[in-house]
């Protein structure tokens, strides 16, 4: 762990990009209500990333675990999801330690390039071959969902789900720019390898954040 983010989990801070309550969008969960917290940083640099603002870590404010918590729990949905960024790159367990004490289930969406911290009831690999994820968070993820940019992904998505443990559940999911092209292809290789299911960002289609 870094010096900054050492000393970031010692203060009970993180760097916050932003907070929103929202539909889950994606995976096993979407359509349910949630209060996702976006975390500053990350070190993968997937060139198809939205979200590319949450890269350095210096330039989102830090904020307290305890506001973090208590803005949440405003809101009557009680899944927390943290992302980012990577949100790896933080120490979680204060974090998801005081959500789950407020009641809600912890949900984490990573790349898995960083050691695990953190209690989670949930947690959503998506493993990124700009940085490849760290084999314990593979044998413990409780879905694995691999974004197809383009053919080779599919033997990627096997390479992984290889990994996996046998109660994780399998999502590809077409890349938001290219998903006229590879949703087809997706289709037809679901058809074909029925272990996998189909994810999509429904939020994108619905206008949601």
């Amino acid at each position: 762990m870094s010096t900054i983010t050492a000393d970031i989990a010692t203060a009970l801070q993180l760097p916050v990009m932003e907070r929103f309550y929202t539909l889950q969008g994606e995976g096993n969960y979407w359509g349910q209500a949630a209060y996702f917290i976006r975390l500053g940083g990350c070190d993968v640099g997937c060139h198809w990333c939205d979200v590319k603002d949450s890269w350095d870590m210096a330039r989102h404010p830090l904020v307290d675990i305890d506001e973090l918590v208590r803005d949440a729990a405003v809101h009557p949905g009680r899944i927390a999801v943290i992302t980012g960024g990577e949100p790896l790159l933080h120490n979680l367990d204060a974090l998801t330690t005081a959500l789950q004490a407020a009641g809600f289930r912890t949900h984490m969406e990573t790349s898995g390039s960083s050691p695990l911290s953190g209690n989670w009831d949930w947690i959503t690999l998506s493993p990124k071959k700009f940085k490849a994820p760290l084999p314990d968070i593979c044998k413990v993820a409780h879905e694995l969902k691999v974004v197809i940019f383009n053919k080779s992904d599919f033997a990627w998505a096997e390479q992984h789900a290889a990994l996996a443990g046998p109660d994780c559940k399998l999502y590809l999911q077409p890349e938001w720019d290219k998903a006229a092209q590879m949703t087809p292809l997706i289709v037809d290789y679901i058809k074909e390898n029925p272990k996998w299911q189909l994810s999509l960002q429904t939020h994108k289609y619905i206008n949601v954040p």
